[in-house]
Order: C-alpha cells, then structure tokens, then sequence
C-alpha cells in the first residue's frame, strides 16, 4: 500500500520513534519535582524545548507545548485577542485558513480575506483589511488542501506597521523550514512532520500582548493546563530536528515527483483542472480535480489499487458541501484528488500511480455515465432538471446535453445541490463555455449556461 496522505499526518519517522521509546523509560516522572527523577524530567523537556525553539526561530521561554495542533490555534487566538481586548474584537483571517482558525474566528467579528484562483492572498488585501479596533490577524504559511505558500513576511510586515499582532498557522511548512518574517504569534502540530499525535506547539514573541484564557495552571506559563506528554513532547522535537536536517535533500526530490504528476495527470486523463500555484507550493503535495467523477467513488478505487490519497471533494459521505478551500478559490470542487507525498516515497510509486490513475478515473465515470460527444442540435434553450441529484451528476448531465444546443443557446441547469454553485461555473470555464448566471427558481436554483464554442 502507498501512503499518500502526509498532509493529513506524516509516518512516525524513525527518530520520534527512538525518541518516543527511551523517553518512555526516562521521562515518566514530574518535571516540576526535584527529587532526581524529576530533575531527569526537567532536563529532557528543556532540551525539546531549546530543540524544538531553534526550529522555529523563537527563544525557549516563548515557546509552549500544547495537547494538539488545534489546541495550539485555539490557544493563541484567545490569548492574543484576550490581551488586546481594549482594541477591539476584529480579527482579519484568509478564506482558505484551517478549520480550526475558522472555528475561533466565529466568536469574533471577522473580515475574510479572498484568495486567488491559486490559493493565494495579496498583501493589499490583507492592508485593506486592518482597522482601529482590529486585534489579530490570521494567515496559514501553506494551504494544507492545494500547497500554495503564503506571502507571510509581506503580510507580517504590513501587519507590524499597523500595530497589530499576526497568527501564523505553520502546520504543514514547519517540517520544511523556519517560517520568515517579524510573524507575532505562530503554531504548529508535530503529527504534520513525523512526530508523535497529540503534541502542538504555541509561539508567542515577547513583547507580544497575550492573555491566557480559563482556569490559571502552574504548567507552560500558565498557557497549556495539565501534565506534559513529555515521552511525546521529546520525540515531536526530536523528529522536528531530524526531518529539517533532511530537508534539503528531500525536498527538491519530492518536488520533482509532484511536478511530474502536476504534469503527467492533463495528459492521462481528459477534462482535468490542477490546483495550486505551480510555484510557489510545499514540496510534496499536488491537487487535481476530474470533471464528471464521484470523488467518494475515486478515492475508493485508488484504495483498491492500492494508494491512499484525499480528497476536498464535495462528493464524500461525510459532507454534501464543496471544501471551503476549493471554494474559496472558485476552482472545480468534483473528483477531487490531494496527493501528499511522504518523505522517502520512491519515484516508482509515483509512477505506478500514474499507471493506475487514468484507469480508476475511466471506471468512475462509466458508472456515473458520463457523457460522449454529441453534434446533435436540437433546441436554441434546454432545461436540465438535476433537481434532489448530488454532484458531480448536474455537472454531467449538463455536459451531456450542451451540444444538443446551437452555439449561442442555452441550457439551464436546476439544482438543489450547494455544490453545483461553484462546480458549474468552474466547468464552464474549463470547457470555454459562458456561465449566465444563477437564477432563483421554484426549487433550488436554475444555473444558466450558453454554448459559445
């Protein structure tokens, strides 16, 4: 089996591994006692924490260890806004941040900064945004979904002269490098890299206004209540250090192999949409979307032949809403596919998938019925009733009758489906196609396509 997931959570690498198991032996103890095993407690944290502050760029005494990634979000949001509550409780966060920015940001008025069609957002925004009673401001290093790298320094930049404090949610860049610029606030989940699940780490500069939120504890500043995981805590510094010594050699090898499949997928398989910027981008994670494709069904296909891969698809059981992500970037939400590739993933698995992808695309779409070219021409205007039907079937069925109509006709497409508003668009585009508009109808919504080619 190919893992291909590592954007979810990386392997356990070798060195948390070790770290892990004769930490269990040596770090079980109290670090705050100071008897001799809680001293010997004490001296391993310190040294994860003075190992895992030089990876970020921050002093030790600024960095704390949480229970997770998401705690870490979590954390820093209401600490940084708890301590300039006098300002106001306006925070500035981009459309395509984690889940767990989003969620925090809930209990804020909050300005959501756009993003382009590659995922990412201009610094101008981010200017326009700021205002008198603005408390923090969000911005991811790397979109977890698609790849796309941040302008972070630019953004922290601009930010600094304003006076206002900027949260940078490195999760997926930190196994790469040490996030640039004068950022205030930054966190991290060691599961990202290859260290242990359940370990976040919270970065908070000096001089930084930050007051923890809930009951006060005695333990990493008062900031992560409750007794360190330290075996885990000592094995996430650990593979934090080691995956950065590898990096310069690992990453321009996985970025070659995701270029060759960002490269290889238009030609293999028709009517598909890579994702992402194609330069500036994580190494090893590349985003493509297939039109006319159940990405449920895809991902288990590619499940039997051997590969676990993702998905931001609308088309899963867990949601019936395109990815947030993709949505914010107005790009093709249907069939599709994240590939994040692991470090040490051999080029002959990649090119195995390659092997394997065309076929698992063609198997999906055939079960869907997915339509065939057609030079009949019918009527000047067609309705589609695609009404109660998920994606990606509007999308199909539109596709099948659009050469039904003459050029300059129309085809409306009635939809209940949430995703058919961003999927539609995206086809049109893909297929140089004009999208009308989206119309009110007696059910769901009547989405307007005119045949220009």
């Amino acid at each position: 089996m190919s893992y291909f997931d590592a954007a979810s959570g990386a392997p356990l690498h070798p060195v948390a591994r070790q770290a892990l198991l004769a930490s269990l032996d040596e770090g079980w103890a109290d670090p705050s006692r100071l008897y001799r095993e809680g001293r010997r407690a004490r001296m391993l944290l310190d040294a994860a924490r003075e190992a895992a502050a030089e990876a970020l760029g921050c002093r030790p005494d600024e960095l704390t260890f949480t229970s997770s990634g998401t705690r870490a979000v979590h954390s820093g949001i209401a600490g940084a806004t708890g301590g300039r509550r006098r300002v106001g409780r306006h925070l500035i966060v981009s459309a395509v941040e984690h889940s767990s920015v989003l969620h925090s940001a809930e209990l804020f008025e909050v300005t959501e900064v756009p993003v382009d069609r590659t995922g990412a957002v201009s610094v101008q925004s981010y200017v326009d945004a700021l205002r008198p009673d603005t408390a923090l401001a969000c911005l991811q290093s790397a979109n977890h979904e698609v790849g796309t790298v941040q302008p972070v320094a630019e953004v922290a930049a601009a930010c600094r002269a304003a006076g206002v404090p900027l949260l940078v949610d490195a999760a997926q860049s930190l196994g790469w490098g040490p996030v640039e610029g004068e950022w205030s606030l930054l966190t991290g989940s060691a599961h990202k890299w290859g260290g242990p699940s359940g370990v976040g780490l919270l970065a908070v500069r000096k001089g930084v206004r930050f007051s923890p939120q809930g009951p006060a504890d005695e333990r990493e500043s008062g900031r992560a209540p409750g007794f360190e995981n330290l075996p885990a805590i000592v094995a996430a510094a650990a593979s934090l250090r080691a995956v950065r010594a590898e990096a310069a050699q690992e990453a321009p090898r996985l970025r070659e192999l995701t270029e060759r499949i960002r490269a290889r997928v238009p030609r293999l398989v028709p009517d598909v949409d890579v994702v992402g910027d194609p330069e500036r981008r994580l190494p090893g994670i590349v985003t493509f979307s297939c039109l006319y494709v159940d990405g449920e069904t895809l991902l288990h296909e590619l499940d039997r032949a051997g590969f676990s891969v993702s998905s931001g698809s609308s088309c899963t059981s867990s949601t019936l809403t395109p990815s947030h992500v993709l949505k914010a970037m107005g790009v093709l939400s249907e069939g599709n596919v994240r590939v994040s590739l692991p470090p040490g993933t051999p080029a002959e698995e990649v090119d195995r998938f390659l092997e394997v992808l065309p076929e698992a695309v063609a198997a999906v779409r055939e079960k869907l019925g997915a339509p065939t070219p057609s030079a009949v021409v019918r009527e000047d205007a067609l309705v589609v009733d695609a009404l109660g039907k998920r994606c990606p079937i509007p999308v199909i069925e539109l596709a099948k009758v659009i050469g039904d109509v003459p050029v300059g006709g129309t085809v409306r497409v009635l939809s209940d489906d949430e995703a058919a508003r961003l999927d539609i668009p995206a086809w049109c585009e893909m297929r140089e196609q004009e999208y009308v508009g989206e119309e009110p109808a007696d059910r769901g919504s009547a989405y307007v396509v005119r045949r220009i080619s």
